[in-house]
């Protein structure tokens, strides 16, 4: 049986390197479209929640984790010796930035290190990381085709980009088409197969190179526009105008128009950084991005001009930032999720730490903030409230009692539009 027979039957084995929000439901999802998974990943912790059916990703329910452990569908270890089995392998761990705003590319190195040990003749890699265009021929090929196995006929390599939205009750691994782009014709069809023996519907494109741009296309598209909606933000303020009123009143417009939103900043695992990587690439190729550049300041600024915007409603209000008790309410990146990676909650908080203020913070989904800042929980009730000087909704819950809030509150600066429904002198909108 050959390769491709091998995996259409559902009888290949596949591995996933990394079992976080990207990786998890991905090997879940293997699992549970009968396929032999084997899933890696070097924390401990995360390899005994998985055996013991207990998922850290909310994405991914309990019972479903559980059932593909129990029947052995889905067997993890920080070992990577299981590869020796595995006829293809999906990386998925994190690519971050340098404090430069360079690319981080070192876990895929590393994990490339483990998986070279034993890769072996007719084994599909696929790169779902995202990264810099040309990462997948310019970094991985070389370190599989180092001992003498050629791209095409002796393995197969391609990149294929997540597209993970955490909370997405409609879009999730099952149903978001996967592009899929290889480094030889036959390495694409190879990773095609892999994710439509698994239900998904793959978006072949003619290169691993167009693929990583793919990616990064999609969420630059987002900063740049969401930088273009703070700046007329910024513009309304001086202005007088509710920008808010002004994009509900654009978006009647049934064509030629997409409503983005303003925001306190930037957060998630895309799109605050994957724009620096197009950047990044474009210079090395000596191509100055400028919309992308511009886009990341608007952006990166929104934190510092909310703060402003806090400082200069509690003076009308005859305080003074130092000495202020200011509640953050949210501190996940977005609403109804668990992840505060790059949330502009902590720019806010360290700036108004380090204006002398008090702050705390209240976020159902988050029980405990372990990010070296100074911040206790808050305990949201009526009594409480009436002790804060200012709160500030940097991320909207569903499941908050925001008339208690209003209620009690004497200031609140929101800054994502919340509280759309309420009219009061004590709410300062963005």
């Amino acid at each position: 049986m050959d390769l491709i027979e091998k995996i259409e039957s559902g009888n290949a084995v596949q591995a996933v390197v990394g079992l976080g929000y990207v990786g998890l439901p991905l090997a879940v999802e293997f699992a549970t479209a009968g396929i032999q998974t084997a899933g890696i990943d070097i924390s401990e912790n995360k390899i005994a929640q998985i055996n013991k059916g207990k998922s850290y990703v909310r994405d991914v329910p309990d019972e479903n984790l559980k059932k593909v452990v129990d029947n052995g569908k889905l067997k993890v270890s920080s070992d990577f010796s299981i590869l020796k089995d595995a006829d293809t392998v999906n990386i998925a761990v994190p690519t971050p930035l340098r404090k430069t705003k360079d690319p981080d590319i070192s876990y895929i190195v590393a994990a490339m290190d483990e998986i070279r040990k034993y890769f072996h003749p007719q084994m599909v890699l696929i790169l779902e990381s995202t990264t810099y265009p040309g990462t997948t021929e310019e970094v991985i090929l070389p370190m599989l085709s180092a001992d003498g196995m050629k791209v095409g006929e002796d393995f197969y390599l391609a990149f294929s980009p997540e597209r993970v939205d955490p909370g997405n009750k409609d879009y999730n691994t099952s149903n978001i088409p996967k592009v899929v782009g290889g480094v030889t014709g036959k390495c694409t069809e190879l990773a095609a197969s892999i994710y439509r023996r698994a239900g998904m519907n793959p978006v072949p494109v003619s290169s691993s190179r167009v693929a990583e741009t793919v990616k990064l296309l999609e969420n630059t598209f987002r900063s740049v526009n969401i930088g273009l909606v703070n700046e007329i933000a910024l513009m309304c303020s001086r202005m007088g105008i509710n920008v808010w009123e002004v994009i509900d009143a654009a978006k009647t417009k049934p064509f030629g128009f997409m409503p983005f939103y303003p925001g306190p900043g930037l957060g998630g695992h895309c799109i605050p950084i994957d724009p620096f990587y197009l950047s990044w690439k474009a210079k090395q190729s000596g191509f100055n991005s400028e919309f992308i550049e511009l886009a990341g300041r608007v952006n990166g600024d929104m934190p510092s001009h909310v703060v402003t915007l806090v400082t200069d409603a509690l003076n009308r209000a005859r305080k003074c930032v130092n000495g202020s008790k200011i509640l953050i309410m949210g501190v996940s990146y977005k609403k109804d999720i668990d992840d505060t990676r790059e949330s502009p909650a902590f720019d806010i908080i360290q700036l108004l730490s380090m204006k002398g203020a008090q702050v705390c913070y209240h976020d159902d989904n988050i029980e405990d903030l372990d990010e070296g800042l100074n911040v206790e929980r808050f305990d949201y009730s009526a009594e409480k409230l009436r002790e804060v000087d200012c709160a500030i909704i940097v991320t909207g819950h569903g499941g908050v009692d925001y008339e208690l809030l209003v209620r009690n509150c004497p200031l609140i600066f929101d800054s994502r539009n919340t509280l759309k429904n309420f009219e009061s002198e004590n709410i300062i909108r963005l």
